[in-house]
């Protein structure tokens, strides 16, 4: 099938190379030259593991192009798929739909005959209706279907998310639309990957609910975490005891610092100002989003309280070394990461910063001019006061503690990763803080 991806930022691109890898014909549209340049010199715009070589790979096989050209790659298409971004609108913190509408438009002026207009990016729910009336208002004269496809992938695991998917929700209920839609994914159905056909607006919000119960998950071991503490009991193993329950599950139980990223906080805030447009309030997500917004400036206090901080001067001057930047391993992603917060609540009580991120470095220098970026976790340390991990990649889970003490002034560290075992840390000579245990 011929495909076209409108937007190559990270769901349009992984979404193409993956469709091309299935063996399917894709167009990559983007508006920004630099970056088609970019992917055409095979450099990505974004980390993402093996997804150079999948590029590379259909590249290579002529089954993966890049192209500034709208009207050309969506000419012939049988499916074009809308992967635009829609990051939270200032002010109100509605989903900004101008790119999806602006991209629609070019759509329904650039259509040669019958085709499908799938939309991959996160929507509120009824977008699709709107996205149908802008092809409807260009009176076209072919046949146009407006599907909803909305995206389940993980950053920094997102190819096999596509390629070994839970599941694959279409909102549409025209039939010619659902036939071209199992064609596209009919590579998967020796994956046995269930394809659910929907209503549209009810696979928009699938999307929505899908991640706002998740962000309810991180967010309610998180708090389970602070009564951990209270009470001398081990999240970690309180986790273990409640997600060996079939009806729960152990994914997104493993407390830490606050979710981030380009997913729940965007969502679940939107989702938020949709219940409030249909007078249907969500206030379990409304705790959710106050908790974890709120545990992102705890955090920070939790490291200038092992500095020996909280309502002094103390800890003015004193360094921290900030192992991991980034809100997840294995991404260069750095919206809403907790590290932010931390951060800004470090600086503010006079702490100078000297962190280390392996991909995050870049994209954080523009948020966090006022600290030190370091070239790896060992600079980092030397002269802190206390070293936190606040990402759980894997270069920092086989530190060598003692030369880790050694090289600091004093040797305290904050895990908000629980990566270590309490012991190990001890045994090296630490004043060790972790969470919820």
């Amino acid at each position: 099938m011929r495909i076209t991806m409108i937007g190559s930022g990270y769901v349009g691109l992984v979404s193409g190379a993956c469709f091309s890898d299935f063996g399917h014909d894709v167009i990559c549209v983007d508006k920004d030259a630099s970056k088609i340049a970019a992917l055409e010199a095979g450099k990505m715009p974004i980390f993402e593991p093996g997804l150079d070589k999948l590029v590379e790979t259909n590249v290579a096989a002529g089954r993966l192009t890049f192209t500034t050209d709208l009207k050309s790659a969506v000419a012939g298409a049988d499916a074009v798929f809308i992967a635009v971004g829609t990051p939270s609108r200032r002010g109100d913190g509605h989903a900004d739909l101008s790119y999806v509408f602006a991209a629609s438009k070019e759509i329904a002026e650039a259509v040669t005959g019958p085709i499908v207009i799938v939309t991959k990016s996160t929507v509120p729910v009824g977008t699709g209706d709107k996205v149908e009336e802008i092809m409807a208002e260009a009176n076209t004269g072919h046949e146009i279907a407006v599907v909803s496809n909305p995206e389940f992938l993980r950053e920094g695991a997102a190819i096999g998310d596509f390629k070994r998917p839970d599941r694959i929700v279409i909102g549409t209920e025209d039939e010619r639309a659902m036939q071209v839609m199992r064609d596209v994914y009919r590579p998967l159905h020796l994956n046995h990957s269930p394809i659910l056909f929907t209503g549209r607006r009810t696979s928009e919000l699938i999307k929505y609910a899908a991640n706002a119960f998740l962000a309810t998950k991180i967010t309610f071991i998180n708090e389970i975490a602070d009564l951990c503490e209270a009470v001398g009991a081990n999240v970690q193993d309180v986790s273990r005891g409640i997600g060996l329950d079939n009806r729960i599950g152990s994914k997104f139980l493993h407390a830490g610092p606050g979710y981030g990223g380009s997913c729940f906080p965007k969502d679940t805030l939107a989702l938020l100002k949709t219940s409030e447009d249909y007078d249907t309030p969500v206030h379990i997500v409304e705790a959710v989003v106050r908790v974890n917004d709120n545990r992102k400036r705890a955090m920070g206090r939790k490291v200038i309280k092992a500095l020996g901080g909280i309502g002094s001067d103390g800890v003015k001057g004193k360094t921290v070394a900030m192992l991991g930047l980034t809100f997840k391993p294995n991404t260069d992603d750095m919206r809403d990461a907790p590290s932010l917060s931390i951060v800004q609540s470090l600086i503010d009580a006079g702490v100078k910063v000297q962190a280390h991120d392996p991909e995050g470095m870049e994209p954080a220098k523009a948020m966090m001019p006022d600290i030190t970026y370091c070239g790896d976790a060992y600079e980092a340390v030397a002269g802190a006061d206390a070293v936190v991990i606040v990402t759980e990649w894997d270069v920092y889970r086989a530190l060598d503690l003692k030369r880790v003490a050694a090289a600091m002034n004093a040797p305290v560290m904050v895990d908000l990763r629980n990566i270590y075992p309490p012991s190990d840390v001890e045994r090296a000579g630490f004043a060790y803080s972790s969470i919820g245990r």
